[in-house]
């Protein structure tokens, strides 16, 4: 490592738990479901404009709930490495913030607000200790990440826009292995109608049953599902077609005028999200004709598919700080979900590594994250920023 032990240790000195936890609480005790993040991004302001930073605020294409962006810079030119986090959560009843033992509860503090506080705070120690000596520290926070409320558009207007740095470090909930590969995905739900009005159903006309439609469709989408996972990759796995929801009827003995289908599409690195929309779409057109119904795709892109050079240099200057910082090593291996680091190498050809705090209840009423953990996150992505830049 290019770092001395006395500027690594000035540098972990500087990060301070009570006020990284002090933090994460605010953020978590605002409410934000995906498309209403502005309350919580305006506090994230707040708190970097107490601290002295500048901050701009980038609308990204969004002005309902403007972006937040910081920059920070050494004395010496190099790269800058971007730090960058989602404030929006799920659409769930909101849980307000609690500590219980060593764990911080409460809407969005696993996925991700505890983290992009960990991320802050890797920010201020790195400027406490006065020890990035050349590049810089670019800060983004942002709305419309959670899919399908969200598709990711400010994020990816804020990275057309150029606001985007060398390398990139996300602190999703993800923290067993370093992620070099993922699938991309979107979501899909299809409504298969009929002409008729509502009726019994011993008096129902001779028109085609949504129902046997959805089972049609539901056939055809198994054998899809079987054909794509031939194309599989041994970390991140096979490339799919679920099918999560289906739902018709009224009451037991009402014909249907409307089935409902949700589920996902998820594909591999080398198969693009327009081809696996058209695939979709042509499918969805052939079981319409065949059955006679009426048949409306809902396509919401979660993100383009994931890859990251495992030799490329920010690998190996990640997990030469992880190992020093955590004092085992880091595996490779893949990202389950798909993240912000899709859309920058995507679109930029950026590299990212999703890395954050130990957590869990993502999407659910029971989210948490460790306290303690945050704090290692801080000194992994201070000490990752000594080195990078």
């Amino acid at each position: 490592m290019n770092t001395n032990e006395t500027q690594r240790q000035r540098v972990f000195d500087a990060v301070k738990p009570r006020r990284l936890l002090d933090n994460a609480f605010k953020l978590v005790g605002i409410p934000s479901r995906t498309g209403e993040a502005k309350a919580v991004l305006d506090g994230l302001a707040d708190i970097l404009s107490a601290e002295g930073f500048a901050v701009e605020r980038p609308t990204g294409d969004y002005p309902q709930a403007p972006a937040v962006a910081v920059r920070w810079h050494a004395q010496k030119p190099g790269k800058t490495l971007q730090f960058n986090g989602h404030l929006d959560t799920v659409h769930l009843p909101f849980v307000p913030p609690a500590i219980e033992g060593d764990l911080l509860r409460g809407s969005g503090s696993s996925d991700m607000k505890a983290g992009t506080a960990a991320a802050v705070e890797a920010l201020l120690a790195l400027r406490d200790a006065d020890a990035l000596e050349r590049g810089g520290i670019l800060l983004t926070a942002h709305d419309l990440h959670e899919t399908p409320w969200g598709d990711g558009r400010q994020l990816n207007a804020l990275i057309r826009a150029g606001i985007v740095g060398d390398a990139v470090l996300i602190p999703e909930y993800l923290n067993e292995v370093l992620p070099v590969i993922g699938r991309g995905g979107f979501t899909w739900k299809v409504e298969i109608k009929r002409p008729g009005a509502p009726i019994h159903e011993v008096m129902r006309p001779k028109e085609p049953s949504v129902i046997a439609a959805g089972a049609e469709l539901v056939r055809r989408l198994s054998a899809l599902d079987a054909e794509l996972s031939v194309k599989k990759d041994a970390r991140a796995g096979a490339e799919s077609c679920f099918i999560g929801q289906i739902h018709a009827g009224e009451i037991f003995n009402q014909y249907p005028q409307v089935c409902r289908l949700e589920g996902t599409r998820r594909w591999l690195p080398g198969t693009l999200h327009t081809d696996a929309d058209q695939q979709f779409r042509r499918l969805i057109a052939e079981v319409a004709t065949a059955t006679g119904t009426t048949m409306t795709a809902d396509l919401c892109l979660m993100r383009d598919a994931f890859l990251l050079d495992p030799a490329h240099p920010f690998v190996s200057i990640f997990q030469s700080v992880y190992q020093t910082v955590s004092n085992e090593s880091l595996p490779i291996g893949a990202k389950p979900f798909c993240d912000d680091g899709n859309s920058f190498w995507a679109l930029a050809n950026v590299p990212a590594i999703t890395h954050g705090p130990r957590a869990g209840g993502a999407h659910t009423l029971q989210e948490w994250v460790s306290i303690p953990d945050l704090t290692r996150v801080a000194k992994l992505y201070a000490l990752t920023a000594l080195e990078f830049c």
